[in-house]
């Protein structure tokens, strides 16, 4: 059976393009390799892969897989241990990064940016670095709210480890290599229990301000085409000048992809910070589309379209056909909000020296214009709110209690996977007519339910998961509205005035 497994997995490769017709043997041949295996003989009938991404990948390594444990290749049968070994067996099928790279720029070069991502895209999930089978099962829908059109998933996708694995992981010698997920050293690295494999993952190297960085997807994509822009050196993210020359410089490469940065400070922050880069992709956010609703000018600078949006966070748009332009401007801005303190409105630069204030700021092209997205962010704690003022309060953490960082703050709610199960046991206890508080796993939902359950006449199970999921959008539009440091009050829009003025 495992060499019935190895020729269709080559025959795979062949038909996804990972594998050229002349290295047929030799792929077989390291594959047998990697099994132990020293005798084959090629299957009298194969199967006929007209379309990589439907062919079942995930079936064909669950058989390989239980042939490794059978055989004792594996240290223990757990989801750690198969990711590793299977993420090995398909790093046998990628060519060298020189190949990869090669092939993307020869397609940039002769058809544009457009489709040299189109094909690194589908390059990255053939490889099964995007596993897209394990996309599938997140929870994803669309929730209208009064900004407009929210996505909310369930993130399925990231496997959760046995406690063996994070057993092994806490007795496993500590490594400093590669420092973090993001290093340029994660290219091809066989990773251990607590550091995931990456012999199948390839990067391209992009220039930025002069200087080497790296563009991959996310392998985990919670929106189409996700990827990450890196830098090729481990060094802390940071929100100044140069960050928002390096966003504009990517999206001047790839204008058919927005991008962005997580903001600088824990909390507010809502990534790794001790790596420098960005997300992006070729996705229309909810944000993106919320029109401007109140323009401004700012003195020297009337050249620049400036407003703030209908967002529930507090975000300012630029836009200029030149996005050097956009860039003195939003300097002004930033300096202008680091130091800004409003005491009124609770809003402080600093306490006891900690500084609190920054920006995510997003870049995008849209039409003959560059847009530049600034949100304006706090990280403040109190005693009331001790992981942040501007975060989801405490009355919201049975649904969201993370925090909120770029792509939330653009609209897509990424939710913990624990929600899955929930959703579903409140939806048939809300058929039922049970008591929720007296259930240990959904009490913490019980005032959200007795607040919206009203509103609804007729709740039957056709349209119960309907409600809820609504519902659940209306919670990640409070969500963001918690975050936002200026309210979307009389007051609120005053103090936001303020800061306005002192541009």
């Amino acid at each position: 059976m495992i060499t019935e497994n190895i020729a269709e997995l080559v025959n795979y490769g062949i038909a996804a393009g990972l594998v050229n017709e002349t290295d047929k043997v030799y792929t077989i041949n390291i594959l047998l390799e990697l099994f132990g295996l020293d005798d084959y003989e090629e299957p009298q009938s194969q199967t006929v892969i007209d379309n990589p991404a439907a062919f079942d990948l995930e079936g064909l390594l669950k058989q390989m897989l239980d042939y490794a444990v059978e055989k004792g290749m594996l240290p223990d049968d757990s989801i750690v241990y198969r990711d590793l070994f299977d993420t090995k067996i398909m790093g046998l099928l990628v060519p060298r990064p020189s190949e990869v790279i090669a092939a993307f720029q020869k397609l940039y070069d002769e058809k544009g940016a457009k489709a040299a991502t189109d094909w690194y895209y589908t390059f990255s999930q053939n490889t099964d670095y995007i596993r897209r089978y394990r996309i599938a099962r997140d929870r994803k829908w669309k929730a209208e709210t009064a900004y407009g059109e929210m996505d909310i998933t369930i993130n399925l996708s990231k496997p959760e480890k046995d406690p063996k694995a994070i057993a092994a992981a806490k007795n496993a010698k500590q490594s400093g290599y590669p420092k973090c997920q993001l290093c340029m050293e994660n290219e091809g690295y066989a990773g251990r229990v607590n550091h995931p494999a990456r012999q199948n993952h390839r990067i391209i190297p992009v220039t930025i301000q002069g200087n080497k960085w790296g563009f991959q997807y996310s392998p985990y994509v919670y929106y189409n085409e996700h990827c990450i822009v890196f830098n090729s050196q481990h060094i802390p993210m940071k929100i100044e000048h140069d960050t928002f020359v390096k966003l504009f410089n990517f999206v001047e490469q790839f204008p058919h992809y927005f991008v962005g940065s997580n903001a600088d400070l824990p909390i507010v922050g809502g990534s790794i910070l001790s790596h420098d880069h960005f997300q992006g992709g070729n996705y229309d956010f909810a944000m993106a589309k919320a029109p401007v609703e109140r323009e401004f000018a700012v003195k020297g600078f009337e050249d620049i379209s400036a407003g703030i949006v209908k967002w529930p966070m507090s975000v300012i748009r630029l836009s200029h056909e030149d996005y050097n332009r956009i860039i003195e401007l939003a300097d002004v801005i930033l300096a202008k909000w680091r130091g800004y303190t409003d005491e009124t409105a609770f809003i402080f630069a600093e306490t006891d020296g900690e500084p609190h204030n920054t920006i995510t700021p997003i870049a995008r092209k849209r039409g003959g214009k560059y847009e530049l997205d600034l949100v304006l962010r706090n990280n403040i704690t109190t005693q009331e709110h001790p992981l942040g003022v501007y975060h989801p309060h405490a009355e919201l953490h049975h649904i969201k209690k993370e925090n909120i960082g770029l792509i939330e703050v653009m609209g897509l709610a990424v939710l913990p996977s624990r929600l899955k199960s929930e959703l579903e046991q409140l939806a048939d206890a809300i058929l039922a007519k049970e008591d929720i508080r007296k259930n240990e796993v959904l009490e913490k939902h019980a005032d959200w339910v007795d607040a919206f359950l009203p509103a609804y006449d007729n709740v039957s199970k056709d349209n119960v998961m309907d409600i809820i999921q609504k519902e659940v959008g209306i919670v990640f539009g409070k969500v963001l509205e918690h975050a936002g440091v200026y309210k979307r009050d009389d007051a609120g829009r005053e103090a936001f005035q303020r800061f306005i003025d002192s541009i």
